[in-house]
């Protein structure tokens, strides 16, 4: 969506992503996608904060 200043806010947020994150494709068995919303609706975070928390706990 661009205002009328003529800033593109979706670019914007594209290319800080792509500077500051890298991406990783995880695929899961059927099925397991919904067990893994539902695990972190429970946490009130979204799959993204979820999976990075167990990762984060798993590094220390």
């Amino acid at each position: 969506m661009r205002s009328n200043s003529g800033f593109d806010k979706i670019a914007y947020q594209n290319s800080y992503i792509r500077e500051k994150y890298d991406r990783i494709n995880l695929t899961v068995p059927k099925g397991r996608k919904e067990e893994i919303k539902k695990k972190a609706l429970a946490e009130d975070k979204s799959v993204n904060e979820y999976i990075n928390s167990l990762i984060e706990n798993d590094m220390k």
